[in-house]
């Protein structure tokens, strides 16, 4: 009984302390990394590239293939003996084995593997963009929750000096040194901090669910993230010129590099369209064997009558005829061989050489080559256009980075001026140099100045990460 206790309390233990779980950034990365749909769909390209490869490399191999029948046929023959017609029935069956070589395609079968190793290494690319793309996802929808729970604290914080002021309030009142207009004003903006307060709850439950549903994780209720020990991590990113910035993006972003492996691509389909053009010279092999079971028949010499005698002619001049004997044949019938000696009997052998020259297909082979020329052109405007939105979206990344940092600078410079600016006014309210209209607007103007320099602050770390992954810093590898 003791034991099922003591196993009961570990369990509800061990249950509660999985509820109370809370992801950290690398978690959720990690996680979103392991189970997204997205990168699950890139992970199974690369394998179809793999396939591709091996398909490839297969083709320098040669073509192996055996068959075998076997047959059974009834049908109408002729007694060679008693010379009427009788139904017969026999068993036969085949069988060979067949083996064919490409000696040269116009080396297409190169190319082919060529292509294949390229377009392994783009889908390995496709899937790194995938996961950064993925990350940052992640990092934005983290840094959200983060945020609308920075932004609850300031609310509830607030709110509690609220509650404060209105006992003061209601002692002064209730001593006739304030109004109970005051009272009233102080009260109407606690029931707008406490609006506040669920309106910010709700955003948090939001964030909460949009990160969960990026994640595939179904358990909404028990989600939630770690909100401390985030702040401004600079890696020396801010310092950097936007020049060095743009050309390390250049030789590192996956944008490029699928960009790149597409125009090599197109230069194999070019080059195995023009081999269609050459002639292709093939080896083969072949082994026939054969068995029946069908009688056949021989000719014996005939134990009756073993001799037969003939007039072959006359002799010149006496016309005395010549006589000459022949031995006296009749057929017989005999049973089948066995099946091992019909097998060594019957068996055959072919092999050769054989080259097909193109001469004429309707135009086909031209036409291919035409269209691998103007895809090999269009990949390479990708490839161009590909570097011209990279530096646009660098460019733009730096700027927004520079911006947030000078909005965050700004925010916090407001703030320290709206809370010198709420003490000040807290001062005089307390001593009843104010009225309640006045310290609220200016409390309301703090509290606004706090959630501005987190939302500044929290823009500012997400833009400063996106500028250091174009700088080629792992998704994976960013700190916070």
């Amino acid at each position: 009984m003791k034991k099922s206790i003591i196993i009961a309390v570990l369990l509800f233990g061990f249950f509660t302390q999985a509820q109370n779980k809370k992801w950290t950034l690398k978690e959720c990365v990690e996680y979103a990394l392991d189970n997204n749909i997205s990168v699950k769909q890139s992970e199974l390209d690369l394998q179809i590239a793999e396939v591709e490869e091996l398909t490839a490399k297969g083709n320098f191999l040669p073509t192996l293939s055996a068959r075998a029948g076997v047959s059974e046929n009834t049908g109408l023959s002729f007694d060679p003996v008693t010379n009427n017609a009788q139904t017969t029935t026999f068993l036969s069956a085949t069988g060979g084995i067949s083996v064919g070589y490409t000696l040269f395609d116009g080396l297409r079968n190169i190319r082919q593997v060529q292509r294949a190793e390229i377009s392994q290494l783009a889908s390995q690319y496709r899937l790194d963009k995938m996961k950064d793309d993925i990350s940052l996802f992640v990092a934005n929808g983290y840094l959200q929750v983060i945020l609308n729970k920075a932004n609850l604290e300031v609310l509830i914080s607030q709110n509690s000096v609220t509650k404060e002021q209105i006992e003061r309030t209601q002692e002064l009142v209730d001593a006739g040194s304030l109004p109970r207009g005051d009272l009233l004003e102080i009260e109407a903006t606690n029931a707008s901090e406490q609006q506040s307060i669920i309106n910010a709850e709700n955003n948090i439950q939001i964030s909460l669910i949009s990160l969960a549903q990026l994640l595939l994780i179904k358990d909404y209720e028990n989600f939630d993230v770690e909100d401390e020990g985030y702040d401004i991590v600079d890696e020396g990113i801010s310092d950097k010129n936007i020049n060095e910035i743009l050309s390390r993006a250049k030789e590192t972003r996956s944008e490029i590099k699928i960009a790149e492996q597409n125009v090599e691509l197109a230069k194999k389909d070019l080059q195995i369209a023009k081999g269609a053009n050459y002639p292709t010279l093939s080896a083969f092999f072949g082994y026939d064997t054969r068995y029946t079971d069908a009688t056949s028949f021989i000719q014996i010499t005939d134990p009756d009558n073993p001799v037969s005698t003939q007039q072959i002619g006359v002799v010149q001049g006496t016309g005395q005829p010549v006589i000459g004997e022949f031995p006296n044949t009749v057929p017989r019938e005999v049973g089948a061989d066995p099946f091992v000696d019909q097998l060594y009997q019957n068996d055959g052998i072919g092999y050769g050489l054989q080259l097909n020259i193109p001469i004429l297909n309707g135009f086909s082979t031209k036409g291919n080559v035409q269209r691998s020329k103007v895809n090999l052109e269009r990949s390479k405007f990708q490839l161009e256009q590909a570097e011209l939105d990279l530096e646009s979206t660098v460019y733009q990344a730096y700027v927004d980075a520079k911006g947030a940092l000078k909005s965050y600078e700004a925010a916090t410079k407001a703030l320290e001026s709206q809370e010198l600016a709420y003490d000040y006014a807290k001062e005089r309210y307390d001593v009843g140099l104010t009225n309640a209209f006045d310290f609220s607007q200016s409390k309301l103007r703090y509290d606004n100045a706090r959630i501005e320099v987190n939302r500044a602050k929290y823009d500012y770390i997400f833009k400063l990460k996106v500028l250091e992954l174009y700088f080629g810093i792992p998704a994976t590898e960013l700190k916070f």
